[in-house]
């Protein structure tokens, strides 16, 4: 049976961050996204309410958002790793553990605060995710769609073939449309 502890420690793992990480990149792609939905994001990846984000806030996270997708666009682990180093190496501090004055379990952090910027947080949280699975999977952390009509970047935690989509959506739609191209 969950109990309220296990959602405590695992919205801090390294998997639950690198899915919020795919999640706010996704979120903010759109030229202008809705703070509103960016904080869905946010609340539905386990993120105390309220939460009251700025039109800084979004920049600095859309900023931070396109530095990530590189990783994501990586077409190896050592182009993977080299974009992260190159993050980890103008943007992040000191890793320390922090417990939010006792109201998270113990974690690190590679920001300056637990009150840092949300860009920066955002962008020092998601490095510090995706370093661990490349270092624990020797592997790209995931990729970009290659749907031309998609673009989103996703996971591959799991082991089998390299993916190519985001979702069975998008390669089902893909399958579908070179079947008529082959067809026509």
């Amino acid at each position: 049976m969950a109990t309220a502890n296990d959602d405590w420690s695992t919205r801090h793992s390294v998997q639950a961050t690198a899915h919020r990480t795919a999640a706010l990149i996704n979120a903010l792609a759109e030229e202008r996204p809705d703070p509103a939905a960016v904080a869905e994001v946010l609340l539905a990846h386990g993120e105390p309410a309220p939460l009251d984000l700025t039109a800084e806030d979004i920049a600095a996270m859309r900023g931070a958002a396109a530095l990530l997708r590189a990783v994501f666009a990586a077409e190896d682990t050592d182009r993977a790793a080299s974009v992260l180093n190159d993050l980890l190496r103008r943007g992040a501090g000191r890793i320390r553990l922090s417990s939010h004055d006792g109201t998270s379990p113990w974690h690190p952090h590679l920001d300056s605060d637990d009150d840092a910027p949300w860009g920066e947080w955002f962008l020092a949280s998601s490095c510090m995710a995706l370093t661990v699975l490349i270092w624990d999977r020797q592997r790209p952390p995931g990729g970009v769609c290659a749907s031309p009509s998609c673009g989103n970047v996703f996971l591959t935690l799991g082991s089998g073939p390299e993916r190519r989509y985001c979702s069975r959506r998008c390669a089902t739609r893909e399958r579908v449309a070179a079947h008529r191209r082959a067809r026509a």
